[in-house]
């Protein structure tokens, strides 16, 4: 049986749909994740996905999860500009266990691609530093999509505790009129951790499909490339 290319880089990152697919709500090998009431769960894989929206704001199915579970690779968090505070080399890295992982359905009406807004909350003690992009991968239908990095300018961001700072992922909208690929969860894995949080998808249930490949892929911006309300 052909299986059709997605548009999404054609579930490239599926490699011909060979991918394993991702199993529950976790992805730690045979262990339970520790996540949030709401959020899916904490996972094993910590792959770097690269680096592919706009509120912070408590919207209806908004997921969130605190990270826990182990890890096989870091998320290298690209490339940090240097405009960051002086206190960033004393600052360290904002660990997932320490993270509160949000993810609501950022689309504004007329945008021609849709958007799912995560966030990150310094649920720690102490300012943390984040650098660069986050991991980023779509549990679907047909095996894991990894967003790609938009290529933006990546700033450092001194979170201080208790504070939220946001990033946008954008995927094509299904106008095929088919029933496309279904979404599954969000896979997000902070810059230079190992360790990943899985969460519900709050977007729109499917990718749209093309016979070869072409299309809009899924992007994900640097940190703080979305905003509070905007």
């Amino acid at each position: 049986m052909r299986v059709h290319k997605l548009t999404i880089a054609a579930l490239a990152v599926a490699a011909g749909l060979s991918l394993t697919a991702c199993q529950g709500d976790s992805d730690n090998a045979d262990g339970q994740s520790t996540g949030s009431s709401n959020s899916s769960s904490s996972s094993n894989d910590g792959k770097d996905t690269g680096g592919k929206d706009t509120d912070g704001k408590s919207a209806e199915g908004e997921n969130t999860a605190v990270g826990g579970g182990g890890s096989d690779g870091a998320s290298d968090g690209g490339s940090g500009s240097g405009k960051g505070s002086g206190k960033d080399s004393q600052t360290a890295k904002c660990l997932t266990d320490h993270l509160e992982i949000t993810a609501a359905d950022g689309t504004v009406g007329g945008d021609q691609e849709e958007t799912v807004v995560v966030g990150f909350k310094n649920a720690g003690a102490k300012d943390c530093l984040l650098t660069g992009y986050a991991g980023v991968d779509l549990k679907t239908n047909y095996g894991r999509v990894s967003a790609e990095r938009t290529g933006q300018e990546a700033d450092p961001v001194v979170l201080k505790s208790g504070e939220d700072v946001f990033f946008g992922v954008t995927y094509p909208k299904n106008d095929s009129g088919g029933s496309g690929v279904r979404v599954e969860g969000l896979v997000v894995t902070p810059p230079n951790e190992t360790k990943s949080v899985t969460l519900d998808w709050p977007g729109k249930a499917s990718l749209p499909v093309t016979e070869d490949g072409s299309g809009t892929p899924v992007r994900v911006g640097p940190i703080g490339s979305a905003g509070q309300g905007g």
